[in-house]
């Protein structure tokens, strides 16, 4: 039965994957497919869901700047939006109760709290992953919406605590001590080397984290995300995330196949989750403008708005709780289950045309910036500068070093992570801050005389976006890019670049040529020119 599950979630995985969806809305397909054909969950599926959401918590944790969590558009926008969201929640039920639609008209008030409650927050899993796809996890709206997330996520805890009754003991106490294991920690990582030892180092400390908290009577996933954030800005962390995350994205199949497989629906439930679903557009507008009175640009506040449009897994779980605790009926365990994997799909079409909505609407967006001036705003595109480089990292770094060395033109970089701009500057680069999907970073490039701007950034819908937004601006010089694979290479091209570098199929030309230029007392000598 698990092989016949595993099947579907693949074949409907593929064909979300040929129309231009992520995978994860086939996983959702698959998993109500199946429930309606008779399949249950069982005690695999549900294993590997849980490990999927751990590594999962364990990468955030990897990447996650710590004070971020302390400035008040994280925090504040997040108890900001539970509240009003729940209260226009918890009416709406209500007015549909008083309407007597079926499954709803005898709704109580705690019923109404409680579901209302459960659909405030937003999925870590469904935002994180549509922020990776996107690249855009570093970027200031993806940290934004992450957050943003882990917020939510502390508060979920501390009510699964108290509705559960369940007090943690007083061994929870020392969990801090675990920051003085932090060097232990890092030294295992350095050296296990880069191989799949290194994987395996990082499961061991995920599981780890989630053994000891789940053993002093606390959240397993919160340790997973704890033992990450320990190991937040250790040299090896970004190695770590990177080598783990297609462990993380096969565990997590388990997660969105459990969606569908614990829920039973009817064509009612069906009629209820959909009327719940138009309560989301209301949900990210709230974030929108809770954010956007922050030193926020109105590009920030929508983005990030959009990665937190959806329901999330946490009602499955409020939703299960009540219905031990005799708090709910069974059949909304089904409704809110269908909300979710609904929301899913909507937040995922949503975040597909994020950067489409911007530039359309930009104008009109920009009206609720606040007047005390955006920080995040982009520095204009850099003048008297011959090569441009969108994304500094080891490929656009090593880039930037050899044009400036070798081919003495003046080159600019350009990258999302402001934290990185120290390193460059102490490496001798000129690098600014911007983001190359922003409508608003190419305003002024009318006026710069590039000869090549190159686009090394690790996404490739983020590239092509890019390039995109680079021509429609007016550029008419030449571009080049990186590419993985040979069908990469062909989209990057469609796209406009003129040149695009497959780095792996070309490593082989690439170094021969750096070998070669060093060593030239090896290639056979050119005879000399006969005498006049």
């Amino acid at each position: 039965m698990d092989s016949l599950i595993i099947l579907a979630a693949f074949g409907c995985g593929f064909a979300a994957r040929q129309i231009g969806q992520p995978p994860l809305v086939g996983y959702l397909v698959a998993g109500f497919g199946l429930g309606l054909a008779g399949f249950e969950s069982s005690a695999v599926i549900e294993s590997i869901a849980n490990i999927g959401i751990s590594l999962m918590l364990f990468i955030i944790g990897l990447k996650l700047d710590l004070a971020s969590l302390l400035r008040p558009e994280i925090y504040r926008s997040t108890f900001e939006n539970l509240a009003s969201f729940g209260l226009v929640t918890f009416g709406f039920l209500l007015v549909l109760g008083v309407l007597g639609l079926p499954l709803v008209t005898d709704i109580s008030m705690q019923h109404a709290a409680l579901v209302a409650f459960a659909l405030s927050f937003s999925s870590t899993v469904c935002a994180v992953a549509i922020l990776e796809d996107r690249g855009e996890f570093r970027v200031r709206h993806g940290q934004i919406a992450v957050g943003i997330l882990i917020v939510q996520d502390i508060v979920a805890v501390l009510f699964l605590t108290a509705s559960t009754g369940k007090i943690p003991s007083a061994w929870a106490l020392l969990l801090p001590l675990l920051y003085f294991a932090r060097p232990l920690a890092s030294y295992v990582l350095r050296a296990s080397g880069h191989d799949e030892v290194l994987i395996l180092a990082g499961i061991i400390i995920t599981f780890a984290g989630s053994t000891l908290f789940e053993m002093v009577g606390m959240k397993a996933d919160l340790g997973a995300l704890v033992m990450g954030m320990l190991l937040s800005g250790d040299r090896k962390s970004g190695e770590l995330a990177k080598s783990m995350i297609s462990f993380k994205d096969i565990f997590l199949i388990g997660f969105f196949l459990n969606i569908g497989l614990a829920a039973h629906p009817t064509l009612g439930m069906l009629g209820i989750a959909l009327l719940l679903c138009l309560l989301l557009p209301l949900k990210g507008v709230l974030f929108f403008f809770l954010l956007a009175r922050y030193r926020l640009r109105a590009r920030t506040a929508l983005l990030a708005s959009l990665a937190l449009t959806q329901f999330s897994e946490f009602g499955l779980i409020v939703a299960a709780l009540s219905v031990k605790q005799g708090w709910l009926t069974e059949d909304w365990m089904a409704i809110l289950a269908l909300s979710v994997a609904l929301s899913f799909v909507i937040s995922t079409y949503l975040n597909s045309h994020s950067h489409t909505l911007y530039s359309r609407f930009k104008g009109t967006l920009k009206r609720f910036e606040s007047m005390a001036g955006a920080e995040d705003s982009p520095e204009c595109p850099a003048r008297n500068v011959e090569v441009l480089i969108v994304g500094m990292g080891r490929v656009g770094s090593g880039a930037y070093d050899t044009i400036e060395s070798q081919y003495h033109l003046r080159v600019c970089g350009v990258d999302t992570d402001k934290t990185k701009m120290s390193q460059h500057n102490a490496a001798g680069r000129r690098v600014i801050y911007g983001d190359a999907e922003d409508a608003d970073f190419w305003e002024g490039l009318r006026s710069t005389d590039y000869k090549l701007v190159m686009f090394t950034m690790p996404s490739l819908s983020e590239m092509v976006d890019a390039v995109q937004q680079l021509r429609s601006s007016g550029y008419t010089g030449k571009v080049a890019a990186v590419a993985k694979y040979e069908d990469e290479r062909a989209r990057m091209r469609a796209a406009g670049a003129d040149v695009v570098f497959n780095y792996y199929a070309e490593a082989g030309a690439g170094f021969a040529e750096h070998a070669l230029s060093n060593m030239l007392d090896i290639l056979p000598q050119k005879p000399a020119s006969p005498a006049v």
